[in-house]
């Protein structure tokens, strides 16, 4: 059973190229699975998936991420983490720069960067 789906985001804050997310990140994803087992931590290309996920959600880009411009992972995402995600699109520069921190310490920052992108077909 796939239970890497976060589906329990509240909408903290809406523009037209721009949002805010909170949302839990379940003990029970099975991105912690098998990563430190006896130290869980949400793995790098989770936390990605993650954002990527909310981005095509929210925005409707490309499926395909075409670069990644720079990406900093900067504390570890533990099990049941109740997180905030800041996403900006810019469709002209086809780009997506997102922040995702701790919704308990807004100075506690999971990862941070941008990623263009390919163009819809």
């Amino acid at each position: 059973m796939n239970t890497h789906s976060i589906e329990n985001e509240i909408v903290i804050i809406r523009e037209e190229s721009a949002i805010t997310l909170e949302f839990l990140i379940p003990a029970q994803c099975d991105f912690f699975d098998g990563h430190f087992p006896q130290f869980k931590l949400l793995p790098a290309v989770g936390q990605f998936e993650i954002i990527f996920r909310f981005a095509k959600k929210y925005f409707n880009v490309s499926r395909a991420v075409s670069s990644i411009k720079r990406m900093k992972f900067s504390a570890p995402v533990l099990p049941d983490a109740k997180v905030r995600l800041n996403l900006v699109c810019n469709l002209e520069k086809q780009s997506v720069t997102f922040k995702m921190w701790s919704a308990l310490d807004e100075n506690r920052i999971y990862s941070s960067g941008t990623f263009l992108v390919a163009a819809h077909e």
